[in-house]
């Protein structure tokens, strides 16, 4: 009887992170798709491709199995992965993962 009910839990925490990432996909797919195929005279900008969709899928997963457990009212887990998805939001942050291309404004005078 255990055993089923132990089944059940993981196969819904691997469902919740599977649907974690697919948000953190749906989020970057905006940036992406302005980074990946350029904005200003087809300039591309491959970091939002390489670091970008990593960090926002790992990062939905960690956001989504942190409520996962809390739900279940497992604290510590909860808190390891609430530190998890800040530390992913950090250095998404410090590296400007989410930064699309330069806009025309950016450009300078002869713009």
């Amino acid at each position: 009887m255990e055993t089923r009910r132990e089944a059940v839990t993981g196969t819904t925490g691997c469902l919740t992170a599977v649907l974690g990432t697919l948000a953190g996909i749906a989020v970057w797919f905006p940036y992406g798709r302005r980074g990946l195929f350029g904005s200003f005279e087809g300039e591309t900008n491959p970091a939002v491709f390489w670091l970008g969709l990593p960090v926002m899928a790992v990062g939905g997963a960690a956001a989504a199995l942190a409520v996962f457990a809390l739900v279940r009212g497992r604290w510590r887990p909860a808190l390891g992965l609430v530190a998890a998805a800040a530390g992913i939001a950090a250095f998404g942050y410090g590296f400007n993962v989410l930064a699309g291309t330069r806009a025309v404004a950016d450009c300078g005078s002869p713009c």
